[in-house]
């Protein structure tokens, strides 16, 4: 695949991303249904695994971002370790992919956890376990989560 046809994959990754974060929310399963559509090397069962790292795990806002952690994992569903290979060394390619992604992420958003970005992209954090508060967090970031998760989307293509 030719630099022009992987950049234009990863920019109609970004849109699909986008759509999915907008219409069904849970930046983690968007990005990596995502990635499945696009490139392969994500299964269902991953995808439903990503589930709970949403709002940076449970909903509480202290973990990663969900957008970077699903980025994580489709990272490591190509790079990482099968489980038949736990005694062949920690696979540093991986790590260092991740890391990148990370870095990157950082870079761009100022921050790696959903409270970071709460606070990045609406000025304060909210509690998504009290119904008014979701809502206000919803209202306030507009299209910030799913730019995020888009972004996200397209940098793991061009990364992969």
């Amino acid at each position: 695949m030719s630099n022009e046809e992987k950049q234009a994959l990863a920019e109609q990754a970004y849109e699909k991303a986008v759509k999915y974060e907008l219409d069904y929310g849970c930046c983690p399963q968007c990005v990596l249904a995502t990635v499945q559509e696009t490139v392969g090397i994500v299964d269902d069962a991953t995808i439903k695994a990503s589930h709970g790292l949403s709002g940076g795990g449970g909903l509480v806002g202290l973990g990663a971002c969900g957008a970077l952690t699903g980025g994580l994992m489709a990272l490591s569903a190509k790079f990482g370790r099968d489980r038949d290979k736990l005694d062949r060394g920690r696979y540093i390619n991986n790590f260092k992919k991740n890391k990148e992604l990370v870095e990157r992420f950082r870079a761009e958003f100022g921050g790696i956890t959903c409270e970071e970005l709460q606070k990045q992209f609406t000025g304060r954090t909210y509690d998504m376990w009290r119904t008014e508060e979701y809502k206000a967090f919803d209202d306030a970031r507009g299209n910030k989560c799913a730019h995020a998760t888009g972004t996200v989307t397209k940098w793991v293509i061009e990364m992969l």
